[in-house]
């Protein structure tokens, strides 16, 4: 789903971020053997009905070409890439224009995709039909898109803000709220809750005032889902195949898991690498969000519904004026850059405005673009997560525009204020969809975007990449807008209501937040690395110095209450690092499965941050050890020397010099405690700052 990676959102660019986003993002990279060949794989027949041609330039956008255009570039994405399977649709002018299945739907089984008996798993696609049926039920007048979402549930969102939260709020992914993954995809379904259940448990919170900050939201869109089930009485599976389905004749396509026995056959397999096996049908517990299981065929009746104001050979879904506000700019966090509709969100490419949404579960990648001013719609979902250094659907989408759609990028000219604004603008961003305040929330630090400017007064973010893997430049057009050097996308900058710096993408569904030192990425990622650096170089030189005072025959004399300060200080080092280590080893093991992160680990992680928080106590131990340290003034062995001498009735020259010299020799020694100190006070403030140590586990 789209909910999964902010990456996978992000088609154009490479933007590190959480969670989006988000599960595969918590592992270590896993070592592996390299993929075995990836077997030759068919093109199946493709679906290309008598269709009129359309001339938009050089080349006609009629079957014949398009299938020659996918032909010698889809065989080649999957065989690039690993994949096992992909299908592309496209339409026009009320009619499907192609449809074609490439690669395996089944490699072991040697079955092609089909457009026509294949489904796929279009992620958060899916919300494309909650948010036309929230439409619905708003143009019936049992929905208002303005009214407080509290009105239409039978638990209560909290009053965090004194603004109330809205449907409008929700299709435009601004109701406030911060991620939420756990539980967002599940082991089985046996492990399925009723979904007003889930909502009411799994409630996120509130981060930012409704209508203000855009910040992607699985939870909000499946709210809405509970609330079209409660307002229409009937189940949202049942509201939406009544509704939606059987209107545009989509008789392969269900929100219900497990499928439907007449639909299982039909389940393409869905792959992380062509190479590296099937793996098991994903459920998701949010399942308005993105549990939709269709075929191609399907998916072409639904853009041309939509292309079409609400209509598909004669049945109707939206009134005109109920698609148009649905398809109409709703929000926008800067008027230089795309806004969301209602539900869709707004991109554009060779000058032509598109509305679409993008969808990823674990394995299936999805895209959907509705071209409203062409009257061409165009789906492509591939079975496989690949390689992952190239987006596949981006390269696919761009080739596709280009061929057909020809544009020249305008010649704006670079503003005076150019080298000036790129200054002002420079710093370190943290993405508005992120996980606040738990275990999750190191991700967020981790993920942000560094802003910089060019010598040649462009800028730069840092997580903005193109396809070859460098980070683009963007030129100043308008006052704080840049647009990328030969190309067509867009940055823009402007102040939120605190007065704090908001950079704004392509992708409406979120933004960026200027942060200052003490949140950025260099200032903790320094305080994290060099912390951790210094309990682990404490516990490998623990047992050498003593391997090194016994060859030498040089006791550690220590006073007993120091030997047990020390002591303790070593188990504070020993306590930090295994809560890593688990912690670490504990998401590495879910990395590879998709329903994870669930209240099955719950218990698992309760004891790791026992550890965490037994290794936070230590700092006490470890303060306290390195004060004493420095109030001695000297080492214990001097200490016991002068008290040995003080006993005997005083002390003279030779005894005073050795106190002094080996006062300086231990200098290094009270610096180390100190040092080591520190660095358990750094690690346990980065630890509470960002939410590792939050013993509610909703994140």
């Amino acid at each position: 789903m789209t909910a999964l990676l902010i990456k996978s959102c992000c088609r154009r660019t490479k933007v590190p971020l959480l969670l989006a986003a988000l599960i595969p993002t918590l592992a270590l990279a896993s070592f592996a053997q390299g993929p075995k060949p990836a077997p030759a794989r068919p093109a199946a027949k493709a679906t290309s009905p008598t269709t009129p041609s359309v001339s938009v330039g050089t080349h006609e956008l009629m079957a014949t070409d398009v299938e020659s255009f996918l032909d010698g570039l889809l065989p080649a994405q999957l065989e690039r890439d690993d994949i096992a399977g992909a299908v592309v649709a496209v339409v026009k002018d009320g009619k499907l224009l192609f449809a074609k299945g490439y690669g395996y739907a089944d490699v072991e089984k040697r079955k092609p995709v089909s457009p026509e008996d294949t489904l796929f798993r279009p992620g958060s696609i899916s919300k494309l039909f909650t948010w036309t049926s929230v439409m619905q039920l708003v143009e019936e007048g049992k929905l208002d898109l303005d009214r407080n979402v509290n009105d239409y549930l039978d638990f209560k969102i909290p009053d965090t803000y004194p603004q109330p939260i809205t449907l409008r709020n929700i299709m435009t992914h601004t109701a406030g709220f911060d991620e939420s993954v756990k539980d967002l995809f599940i082991p089985d379904t046996k492990n399925l809750e009723p979904l007003g259940k889930y909502l009411a448990t799994h409630m996120p919170r509130r981060i930012y005032p409704p209508g203000v900050t855009p910040a992607y939201s699985n939870y909000a869109t499946s709210l809405a889902g509970y609330i079209v089930q409660r307002v229409s009485g009937q189940p949202f599976n049942d509201y939406v195949e009544q509704h939606i389905f059987k209107p545009l004749d989509m008789t392969r396509t269900t929100f219900v898991q497990p499928l439907p026995a007449d639909l299982q056959p039909l389940m393409s397999q869905g792959y992380q690498k062509a190479s590296g096996g099937a793996k098991k049908f994903e459920v998701v517990q949010a399942f308005p969000a993105g549990s939709v299981s269709t075929n191609a065929i399907g998916m072409t009746h639904f853009m041309i519904a939509h292309l079409q104001n609400g209509e598909y050979n004669g049945a109707r879904i939206l009134k005109p004026e109920t698609a148009q506000l649905m398809h109409s700019r709703a929000f926008g966090a800067n008027p230089a850059t795309l806004g969301m509709c209602l539900g869709f969100y707004e991109e554009t490419r060779n000058g032509h405005r598109i509305i679409g949404h993008g969808g990823d579960t674990g394995y299936f990648h999805s895209d959907l673009h509705i071209i409203p001013d062409a009257n061409v719609g165009f789906f492509v979902s591939y079975n496989s997560a690949g390689r992952g250094d190239v987006s596949n659907r981006t390269e696919l989408l761009d080739k596709f525009m280009d061929r057909y759609f020809p544009y020249t990028v305008p010649t704006d000219p670079t503003l005076s204020t150019a080298a000036q604004d790129a200054r002002s603008v420079s710093g370190t961003y943290m993405v508005s969809r992120r996980s606040q305040g738990d275990v999750l929330g190191p991700l967020s630090v981790l993920g942000e975007a560094k802003v910089y400017p060019n010598s040649d007064n462009t800028v730069s973010v840092d997580a903005i990449k193109g396809f070859n893997g460098q980070p683009k430049k963007f030129r100043e057009i308008a006052p704080l807008a840049f647009r990328e050097v030969n190309g067509q996308d867009m940055i823009a900058f402007n102040k939120d209501a605190t007065g704090n710096t908001v950079l704004a993408m392509e992708y409406p569904f979120m933004v960026f937040q200027r942060v200052g030192f003490f949140r950025s990425k260099g200032f903790n990622t320094f305080v994290l690395y060099a912390s951790l650096a210094v309990l682990v170089l404490t516990l490998l030189l623990w047992p050498i110095a003593a391997i090194a005072r016994r060859h030498y025959g040089k006791r550690l004399s220590l006073t007993p209450g120091e030997r047990r300060a020390r002591l303790l200080v070593r188990l504070t080092c020993v306590l930090d690092i295994l809560f890593v280590v688990l912690l670490i080893a504990q998401l590495s093991s879910i990395s590879s499965d998709i329903g994870g992160l669930n209240s099955g680990i719950d218990f698992k992680l309760h004891l790791i941050q026992v550890i965490g928080l037994l290794g936070a106590l230590g700092i006490i131990a470890a303060v306290y050890n390195a004060v004493q340290v420095w109030r001695t003034g000297s080492s214990p062995v001097a200490l016991k020397r002068a008290a040995v001498a003080s006993r005997e009735g005083g002390s003279d020259s030779a005894a005073d010099s050795q106190v002094t010299d080996s006062g300086r020799r231990w200098i290094w020694g009270r610096l180390s405690e100190t040092v080591i100190a520190l660095a358990c006070i750094g690690f346990t403030w980065f630890a509470v700052y960002w939410g590792m140590l939050n013993f509610n586990l909703n994140f």
